[in-house]
């Protein structure tokens, strides 16, 4: 397929960011953040994030929660929008 015509297809889907749709992605990455913090049973011996209730739990536990967070985000805001509940 031509680069042209896929970037052209994706410009013309209109994407409206707002304030819902941001505190459903940080509810979601929290979410996850909480779930990784008690599921990861082998953790990395690198320097935890000095952040209370997330010791232990060091860089690359942070970028996987939070990459399974905006996975779990983007389905959640696609979802409700097929719906009709956000828009």
């Amino acid at each position: 397929m031509n680069l042209n015509i896929l970037f052209t297809l994706h410009m013309t889907e209109k994407t409206n960011w707002s304030l819902q749709i941001a505190i459903i992605m940080v509810i979601c990455n929290l979410i996850s953040i909480l779930i990784g913090r008690y599921a990861i049973k082998t953790r990395s011996v690198k320097p935890s994030i000095p952040i209370s209730g997330l010791e232990g739990l060091g860089l690359p536990e942070l970028l996987a929660t939070t990459s399974l967070g905006h996975i779990i985000g983007a389905g959640t805001i696609i979802g409700l929008r097929s719906i009709g509940i956000i828009s």
